[in-house]
């Protein structure tokens, strides 16, 4: 049996306690001493690369003497752990001399790696006080440097006195009290130095004139412009569908629509193509944001897409992806805040500075909900380029809401409007008021042959109600009109539910649940009517329904519905009144394709539906709602509206004896002078324009319409004038320029004429009975209202 000496178990049990734990702390220091150094020479240099600060003058260097401090510290702390060490190791040796050979070695092996440790922690120690030495050397020069940079140009960082920038002395004290409220200022280089404020407001905002010692050129040079591509239309449309992404029932829905419709776009592509010849159309460069899809927005639409919720909003969008993509145009979709500030080159921070990078799109189609979500993070840059946004609009924006001083000052404030835009740049489902663009969906078109089999398919006595929620059933009344439709036809309906049979369907109605859109179309196919309960407004689902043969029932609301009546209009930037569930078929297909009725008067209903009875219709499709009639409007809209130039001047021929206008024949109206040409430029062309005096109390929009002529709103520039009054003999006892959505007009009594002061105001929607106001018409293609005939 081996023993061991009890002194060399303390000998080895010393070693292990002392050495290896020292020896992990030193190594420790080691690591924690070269962390700190790379980190300190890191930031000491980082502010130097041109990268992260493109123009940014220091006037100091922080922290170099506390860095130099460290630096010495830490070598001083080093040597004096090397002593010590030195000291221990040669202590634990004169102690041990007397100890046998075999522990002896057992010691040795246990302390070489001691000493070992020390000369590596010798030299690290000389490569600190090495560094130090440099560091303070670089540090000492580069304040000198700073020095004499921020001599040289103190006085030329001071906010100049210069009338053509009189925001220019309020913006450097707004930066001086606040540029650390958001990040994106450091981002571009501010720093709380005065040039760096200067430089801000003069390259990246332009509060500020240009500083003269700046390289102006580098700050000015616009990047390249890409390479104009002649637009192509397109016949696959499977790319799109990649574009449109997925993982929200929303697009999955969409996605499905756009399928179906492909072939229809297709033949609408070939048809416009050989209307146009060989017209040049240049590719547009196009964001789409569908804002309420958007987490951020709460997108509560999407959940409710196979729940029988609304889906007039992912129609529309669907489409008009559909037809700007077969327009050949090139598209970036987002449905996520993170990918619209991708997109727009949004730097980071809370959304007060503007986009890193000048808009790399031609256009933008959004709706409410992207527009806010782009003044939140566009900062300055939302107000130059919001003349490129186009916003889907679904019930319009009239002028009086969206000019946000007016709205303010005359009660037409609401959350949806006083946004400043040129009234076109909204885009309507319906053509709801001539002051909006009207930009709609399509809805399938039959050929003969299908026309023929439905006709031969239909059902004489079967009805479907429109809503496809429980909630649509709980109109009061509904009893005695459904008890009197049930009398004549079967009532079938589409309610969505998932286990047990929704309690507020009548027994008496056969309910096939909510169905895909191919087997609902199957059942409008069939049916003979298609009957809705007032809600919801306006929506694809009538339109589908005349095209699959149905006829429309709808109830005639009086009073009309408007904002100051009904919730549902409450906040709408828009005072229009409503008069049917849906105004478009009632006063642009009518019978006998609809039929608009009193339900609350029993007797009117039933003869209505007897002679509904009696009643044979074909399938029938608006043009303006066909693939080809959606594609020829959104092209004439791509390649002729240009918000991003003034309005057009006023004739010079209005101010002298050569007026553009001539007194029709009749003495009834104004008319554009024969020899006179059109205003270059002008889109709808101003020889198409009519103008009339409407009767007190009359909007201009039923004004134009009782001549069979809509209201064009980009024509009142040219009749804003005294001349227009003077050729229509109204006799102006004085004339005012003022602010009013109304004017032009003649006021009574009073014998007042009173011009438009503010263009954005210019309106073709509302009246008062104060005034005559003078209304600008033209006409318009058969079946496409937003187009005038030579607008093609």
């Amino acid at each position: 049996m081996i023993t061991v000496n009890p002194d060399g178990k303390i000998m080895v049990r010393r070693c292990l306690v002392t050495l290896r734990p020292f020896r992990l702390f030193v190594l420790g220091i080691g690591f924690f001493t070269l962390c700190f150094l790379m980190t300190s020479l890191g930031g000491q240099f980082s502010a130097r690369r041109l990268g992260d600060s493109p123009f940014t003058i220091r006037t100091e260097v922080p922290g170099g003497s506390e860095s130099r401090g460290a630096l010495r510290k830490m070598s001083d702390l080093l040597e004096l752990m090397v002593k010590r060490m030195d000291m221990l190791a040669r202590l634990e040796n004169s102690s041990e001399l007397h100890r046998t050979a075999s522990v002896a070695h057992l010691a040795a092996d246990r302390l070489t790696p001691g000493a070992g440790l020390i000369e590596r922690i010798q030299a690290i120690a000389q490569n600190v006080s090495d560094i130090a030495v440099k560091v303070d050397q670089i540090l000492r020069h580069s304040l000198i440097l700073h020095s004499k940079v921020s001599e040289g140009r103190r006085d030329q960082c001071e906010a100049p006195s210069d009338p053509k920038f009189p925001d220019c002395s309020g913006k450097v004290e707004w930066m001086r009290a606040r540029w650390t409220s958001d990040p994106c200022y450091a981002f571009f280089g501010v720093d709380g130095t005065e040039c760096s404020f200067l430089i801000y407001l003069s390259e990246v905002e332009w509060f500020c004139p240009p500083l003269p010692w700046r390289n102006q050129t580098a700050s000015r040079r616009a990047p390249k412009a890409l390479p104009k591509v002649q637009a192509v239309f397109r016949s696959n449309l499977s790319h799109l569908l990649e574009l449109m992404g997925s993982g929200k029932e929303s697009l999955i829905f969409m996605k499905k629509r756009t399928r179906r419709f492909t072939a229809q776009w297709t033949k609408a592509a070939k048809h416009l193509a050989q209307k146009l010849g060989d017209a040049r159309r240049d590719q547009k460069q196009i964001l789409v944001h569908i804002g309420f899809l958007t987490e951020e927005s709460g997108d509560v639409f999407s959940p409710r897409v196979l729940k029988g919720g609304p889906l007039g909003e992912m129609v529309q969008w669907a489409d008009i992806l559909a037809a700007l993509y077969v327009l050949g145009h090139s598209l970036r979709i987002t449905v996520s805040l993170k990918e619209l500030q991708s997109n727009l080159g949004v730097p980071p921070g809370r959304g007060n500075c503007p986009l890193t990078v000048p808009l790399p799109f031609d256009l933008i189609y959004t709706d409410y909900h992207g527009l806010q979500q782009m003044k939140q993070h566009m900062g300055l840059s939302f107000k130059k380029y919001r003349c490129r946004i186009r916003v889907i609009d679904t019930f319009g924006t009239e002028p009086a809401y969206n000019h946000e001083e007016y709205a303010t000052l005359h009660g037409y404030r609401t959350n949806w409007g006083y946004w400043n835009l040129n009234p076109k740049q909204f885009m309507t489902m319906f053509p709801h008021t001539p002051d909006n663009s009207f930009m709609g969906f399509v809805s399938e078109e039959l050929n003969e042959t299908e026309k023929q089999l439905i006709k031969d398919s239909k059902a004489s006595n079967m009805a479907v109600v429109y809503g496809k929620e429980a909630s649509i059933w709980k109109l009061q009344g509904k009893e005695k009109f459904l008890a009197i439709l049930n009398k004549y036809m079967e009532i079938h309906g589409t309610v969505y539910y998932e286990s047990q049979r929704p309690p507020e369907v009548p027994a008496f109605v056969k309910n096939h649940g909510l169905l895909p859109q191919p087997e609902f179309q199957q059942l409008l196919r069939k049916a003979k009517l298609f009957i809705g309960f007032g809600f919801p407004y306006e929506g694809p689902a009538p339109l589908e329904a005349i095209a699959n043969g149905c006829i429309f029932l709808q109830s005639r609301f009086s009073p009309p519905h408007s904002s100051l009546n009904h919730e549902f209009f409450r906040g709408k930037p828009t005072s229009r009144e409503v008069f049917s569930q849906h105004p478009y078929a009632e006063n642009f297909i009518g019978k006998p394709h609809v039929w608009t009725v009193d339900y609350n008067n029993s007797e009117e209903f039933e003869a209505a539906i007897k002679a509904i009875m009696n009643t044979q219709v074909d399938p029938y499709l608006p043009y303006e709602y066909t693939c080809t009639g959606m594609l020829e409007r959104i092209h004439a809209y791509i390649q002729h509206q240009d918000f991003c130039v003034g309005p057009s001047p006023v004739p010079s021929g209005a101010h002298t004896s050569q007026s553009p206008f001539v007194l029709a024949p009749n003495a009834t109206h104004l008319e554009w002078a024969q020899n006179i040409s059109s205003v270059a430029g002008a889109w709808p062309p101003t020889h198409s324009l009519r103008a009339w005096l409407a009767a007190p109390g009359r909007a201009c929009t039923d004004a134009c319409l009782d001549h069979g002529l809509v209201c064009e709103p980009s024509f009142f520039p040219y009749l804003n004038s005294q001349d227009a009054f003077l050729k229509l003999q109204v006799p102006c006892d004085s004339t005012e320029w003022e602010m009013h959505h109304l004017y032009p007009a003649f006021a009574h009594p009073g014998q007042e004429c009173y011009l438009q002061k503010e263009p954005l105001l210019f309106s073709c929607a509302g009246a008062s009975t104060k005034y005559q106001r003078l209304c600008p018409c033209r006409d318009f293609l058969k079946g496409q209202v937003a187009l005038c005939q030579g607008c093609l």
